[in-house]
């Protein structure tokens, strides 16, 4: 309910602005896209003179320097004018649309942290990007997808626990030209859209391939996947194939609850719980690590550089999605890029 505090027609005003507290797009910015899609849609005309500052501070619950600057970004793209005693009116409408952004990622991650600043600064501070986390769950997922929001662009990265072949169909609906895929490709969703994505199959193989001397002294490498996990099988198919091809001996556990630790092994943990607790059971034991126990990780984070001497890692690069993604919305194509893994030796193997 509106508060009192606001002339009829800056009621009417008031019902076309939106500040959402848990969007990661500066408020400020929210609220001068706002007033750009109400003067798009007609809601606000040209001359209209806008609500003060003070009225703005205790409508959107905002603080009086976020309204300010919500005014002088307006301002600064010729859209706003100020007359000094009287206050703020509508200049111009004529506007060039607004890139509007909804980002869904399953999960915060120090990888997934690399691609939105990346994703960020590529398309500039002025985006309006709505970002959210739906923890792999897709009935939150469908939910945030539910929004009336009207977005000139939808950037998923599609990782579930469950339902994913609905999870597919539903994305499958959202138009094309809107469509940015992070991550993962998805065969069921069809048509002309972005995806920026690894090929889990492919990329452990290949990355493995670049590691192989280092993983002869080894005789048995194993894959720690764990239960009910959102990584694709297609990462066990890639295992199981460089292990036959070079004779490896191979296994996936799903914890390290019942396996013994042994000499001659080397470790691929997909979680970065997964690699704390195999460094805390090996720093239990007179096992070392990079002679007798091997450690790879997925996915580089700068830590991984120091600890226990460096941790091997594979990963995709993240940075470069985000400039890739950024780059398909600011300049409006759309493709198909696989990007390759990196394989970081150290010394834990």
């Amino acid at each position: 309910m509106k508060s009192s505090y606001a002339t009829a027609t800056h009621t009417k005003f008031f019902d076309n602005i939106k500040v959402d507290m848990h969007s990661a797009t500066p408020k400020y910015l929210q609220l001068a896209h706002s007033i750009l899609e109400g003067i798009e849609s007609g809601k606000i005309p040209k001359n209209m003179m806008l609500p003060s500052l003070n009225e703005l501070t205790f409508n959107l619950e905002i603080s009086r320097e976020t309204a300010d600057k919500g005014y002088k970004y307006l301002q600064q793209l010729g859209v706003l004018n100020a007359v000094p005693g009287k206050g703020h009116f509508i200049n111009n409408i004529e506007i060039k649309h607004e890139l509007k952004i909804c980002l869904l990622m399953n999960k915060i991650s120090d990888e997934k942290k690399v691609f939105y600043d990346s994703f960020v600064a590529s398309l500039g501070a002025h985006v309006s990007i709505d970002f959210y986390i739906y923890n792999n769950d897709f009935k939150l997922f469908k939910r945030l997808l539910a929004q009336k929001d009207d977005y000139s662009h939808y950037a998923i990265v599609p990782h579930f626990l469950d339902n994913s072949d609905e999870a597919e169909r539903l994305i499958d609906t959202i138009p094309k030209e809107k469509l940015i895929l992070l991550d993962k490709a998805l065969p069921g969703v069809k048509g002309r859209y972005g995806c920026v994505y690894e090929n889990f199959k492919k990329d452990i193989y290949k990355a493995l391939e670049q590691a192989v001397y280092q993983l002869s002294k080894y005789h048995t490498i194993k894959l720690v996947f764990p239960k009910d996990s959102y990584y694709p099988t297609d990462i066990i198919e890639g295992f199981d194939s460089f292990c036959l091809q070079y004779a490896f001996d191979r296994d996936v556990i799903h914890s390290f609850d019942d396996d013994e630790l042994q000499p001659g092994v080397v470790y691929i943990c997909l979680t970065e719980k997964d690699l704390v607790g195999l460094i805390e059971d090996v720093s239990g034991t007179g096992f070392k690590v990079g002679t007798d126990i091997g450690i790879i990780s997925y996915n580089e984070t700068p830590i991984k550089k120091f600890i226990l001497s460096g941790i091997t890692t594979i990963s995709t690069d993240y940075k470069h999605m985000g400039v890739l993604a950024a780059e398909m919305i600011a300049r409006d194509y759309r493709e198909k890029v696989e990007l390759p893994f990196t394989v970081n030796l150290r010394a834990s193997l």
